[in-house]
């Protein structure tokens, strides 16, 4: 059965082992290190200024996870949202390499490491996604490995 909300979208058997996404960039602000941090990791270094310059850091340092929901936004706009994805999986390998500090911008491509087919659900994929998000100086701020579930447009295929 087709889905309707994903017909015209890329499925699994369009997908390719080596492909690489380029994600695109995006500028991060004190005032998105602030608000983010506000709400979801109050550390010191990443609301306060003064206390952030005293710190190992040296200045204000949005939080690892602010940088990885970055990194997802950037990868539904220029990926998930072109593609029949059923939803995450889970990451694994997830390393934050460099601080990302006010006023850095990042981005990056995640690349297609695996495909496979599900062996008890054959309408699904799972496409295996490595990440690789650098600074505006080219540096690593983040990798990690991510799981995704896509709808197979041909569930009795091959797998």
């Amino acid at each position: 059965m087709t889905n309707s909300v994903t017909a015209d979208r890329r499925h699994f058997e369009d997908l390719a082992i080596g492909e690489v996404i380029n994600l695109g960039s995006t500028r991060v602000s004190k005032e998105m290190i602030i608000t983010f941090a506000r709400e979801f990791d109050p550390l010191p270094f990443h609301i306060d200024e003064k206390a952030a310059r005293a710190s190992l850091l040296g200045g204000l340092a949005s939080s690892g996870w602010q940088t990885g929901a970055l990194s997802l936004r950037m990868l539904v706009d220029s990926f998930l949202s072109k593609i029949a994805s059923c939803g995450g999986l889970g990451f694994r390998d997830l390393k934050w390499k460099t601080p990302v500090m006010v006023g850095d911008t990042i981005g990056g491509t995640v690349t297609i490491a695996e495909l496979r087919r599900s062996a008890s659900h054959p309408q699904w994929g799972v496409v295996t996604l490595d990440f690789d998000i650098r600074n505006q100086k080219r540096k690593s701020v983040m990798t990690m490995r991510l799981a995704n579930l896509v709808e197979c447009r041909n569930p009795e295929g091959l797998a």
